[in-house]
């Protein structure tokens, strides 16, 4: 039987980034898509699939606090800088979980640039999506 107690609480997430805690972000998301061909085989019906690539995408979404990951992300604008790229590690540590789980996207490159975005009585919140090209489980969960 689920021990309910277990169910990780996204309360405990965490988001960092060159070894800086993004307190101010309290989304995170991030996928792999696998590419297929079709392969057809001798002798059935059937089309078979080979794996041909892996994509990495995900999002953080968080408050704005400061402007320094925006002037950061930013200097792709300027012919003469190169483009921010990045790590980002996800943390999840639910004290009643079965432990705390760290995951690491590796090449992380944000592909859109949120530049202004507020409403008079509103708190102003950012989406930042992302593409990533690996990733490491530093601290998997598993059952005890």
């Amino acid at each position: 039987m689920l021990d309910d107690t277990r169910v990780i609480n996204g309360s405990f997430g965490e988001c960092h980034s060159e070894g800086k805690w993004l307190t101010n972000i309290y989304k995170m998301s991030a996928d792999v898509e696998p590419s297929y061909g079709d392969v057809k085989m001798s002798g059935t019906r059937w089309t078979g699939q080979k794996l041909l690539s892996v994509k990495g995408t995900g999002s953080i979404s968080g408050y704005k606090i400061t402007t320094e990951l925006v002037q950061n992300v930013a200097r792709i604008t300027d012919d003469r800088k190169s483009e921010y790229v990045t790590e980002l590690i996800s943390k999840l540590d639910d004290p009643e979980a079965f432990g705390c789980e760290r995951v690491r996207l590796k090449h992380v490159k944000f592909t859109k640039i949120p530049i202004v975005g507020w409403e008079v009585g509103s708190i102003v919140e950012e989406e930042w999506p992302f593409s990533f090209t690996g990733v490491e489980w530093l601290d998997p969960i598993t059952e005890k």
